[in-house]
């Protein structure tokens, strides 16, 4: 039995066999945070001489592609609520296109240039390395869960991706939002340019 939902918006992909689209997105969701964490930890590996000096803006751009996706976010969870299923899909397309932009952005700085070290003091430090804690710990887990949301959207399985969705839109808007946060706390202590 098919639910309206399904009827107005069938599936993007094919209806079939969608075990290649589980390994792909599965494989994905365990890979890539574990090449990122790779690279930062070898980084020397990847390093080419001479980027860094060309990649200081990025933790800005990175700041700006984490507004741009929180924003598709809670524009697509405003869509939902108002069940305008197509300008849903349009929002959290876009976050997806915004979060996917910002990863590899994120990857090209990092595996480039030293890490910076946060100067503050007390509770600022305390509470910049809370909330740096708390954001890489998700952001580790959001890779997987946005992944599976967007499978379950796009195969049409669409009771299963509004229960995934409950807990990735949440984690992955904490995640998007905490890192401007931890952007703006970090900036004053950025090497000039």
């Amino acid at each position: 039995m098919t639910t309206a939902t399904e009827q107005l918006h069938p599936p993007v992909l094919e209806p079939g066999d969608y075990t290649k689209y589980k390994i792909i997105l599965g494989t994905l969701g365990a890979v890539v945070p574990l090449l990122v964490a790779v690279i930062f930890y070898y980084k020397n590996i990847f390093r080419i001489e001479g980027a860094a000096v060309y990649l200081h803006a990025l933790p800005a751009v990175n700041a700006a592609l984490n507004s741009a996706t929180a924003v598709a976010l809670l524009v697509g969870f405003y869509f939902i609520k108002q069940k305008n299923v197509l300008a849903h899909r349009a929002a959290m397309g876009t976050a997806f296109a915004f979060g996917g932009l910002f990863l590899i952005s994120y990857v090209a700085y990092h595996s480039q240039v030293e890490s910076t070290h946060f100067g503050g003091v007390g509770a600022a430090r305390m509470a910049y390395f809370l909330l740096l804690l708390t954001h890489i710990s998700l952001a580790v887990v959001t890779v997987g869960l946005v992944l599976f949301t967007l499978y379950f959207a796009l195969t049409g399985q669409y009771t299963k991706h509004r229960r995934i969705a409950r807990w990735t839109f949440p984690i992955w808007l904490y995640v998007s939002v905490t890192g401007v946060i931890v952007y703006f706390m970090i900036a004053p202590y950025y090497p000039a340019g």
